[in-house]
């Protein structure tokens, strides 16, 4: 059954190869279907890729292999709550170690260009946190940081 809400990724000819990376990286995750080309068309020849549908930590994505016009930006990323330093640590490292890039505050880039923010839940509930001295504790930890690291947002929430 198609969703009634998929979100659209557009890709320079990779989408396939992401798709592929998303699904065996992210729990909840899969690659549903790859439509091709049924003939010949101006940009590419019958049997090409020309989009991907997956499904990343439970949203319907589509990949849509459009051309290098439009590269994708920080406008947009995806955020993935995690629950431990672990998991933290292995979405992070999966995504920078495969040609990707780090970024501020728990923000990395893939090789494709989208981007990530790996937030452990321990750091939005730190910032959520109805003490306005504890949150801004945590909020400043972070932004000291690049990969997330829980024990010392937990050290900035007990300050």
């Amino acid at each position: 059954m198609v969703s009634k809400n998929t979100v659209c990724l557009w890709f320079n000819g990779t989408a396939l190869d992401a798709a592929q990376f998303y699904a065996a990286t992210f729990p909840d995750s899969s690659l549903d279907q790859v439509f091709r080309a049924p003939g010949d068309y101006p940009a590419g020849k019958q049997g090409d890729v020309l989009t991907v549908a997956f499904t990343v930590a439970g949203i319907p994505c589509i990949g849509l292999n459009g051309g290098p016009i439009f590269p994708h930006s920080e406008a947009f990323s995806f955020q993935i709550a995690t629950e431990d330093q672990e998991e933290t640590d292995r979405l992070w490292n999966a995504i920078v170690n495969n040609g990707g890039q780090e970024s501020a505050c728990g923000w990395c880039k893939d090789k494709w260009g989208l981007n990530w923010q790996i937030t452990p839940r321990v750091l939005s509930e730190g910032i959520a946190d109805p003490d306005p001295a504890v949150a801004k504790r945590v909020f400043e930890a972070m932004m000291s940081m690049r990969k997330i690291d829980i024990a010392q947002i937990e050290a900035a929430r007990r300050a």
